[in-house]
């Protein structure tokens, strides 16, 4: 990989599922039917209680800005021309939190409380989660 080729996400066999969701336009997350828990990011058994009952569900793809942060200074030659970009804590509608970017706006609109929806973006082989608002402002309008 050259320094200006963005790095992808390993898949494994926990994670297969959901990149495969991805690939198919759908956000899918982990479901545990012995303890009634979601969890992401994927795993063999459930984190809470250790056993392997584990379903992938379908999730609707919408939640709320938990936090998040303007990136200013690129990680790598890679990420030079997204910069300035928001990366965020997104607490899905269904239970489970997930770090990801906030595209499509002005990040420095993005803030905590935010309604997102999830938009997939095709990188190479890979098709990455990504969020925007359900309903952009701009930072005037935080007043």
């Amino acid at each position: 990989m050259s320094g200006t080729e963005k790095p992808l996400p390993p898949m494994t066999a926990e994670t297969r599922p959901f990149w495969d969701g991805c690939r198919a336009g759908e956000l899918r997350y982990q479901y545990c039917r012995a303890c009634d828990r979601v969890q992401f990011y994927p795993r063999s058994i459930c984190a809470r209680c250790g056993r392997s009952a584990l379903e992938w569900r379908r999730s609707n793809g919408t939640g709320t800005v938990y936090a998040f942060t303007v990136v200013y200074r690129p990680p790598s030659a890679a990420f030079a021309a997204d910069v300035p970009y928001a990366i965020a804590l997104v607490d899905l509608d269904e239970g489970f939190r997930m770090m990801t970017n906030v595209i499509d706006c002005d990040p420095e609109a993005v803030a905590i409380g935010d309604r997102v929806r999830v938009v997939f973006e095709r990188r190479a082989d890979t098709v990455l989660p990504h969020f925007t608002p359900v309903h952009p402002h701009t930072p005037k309008e935080r007043g």
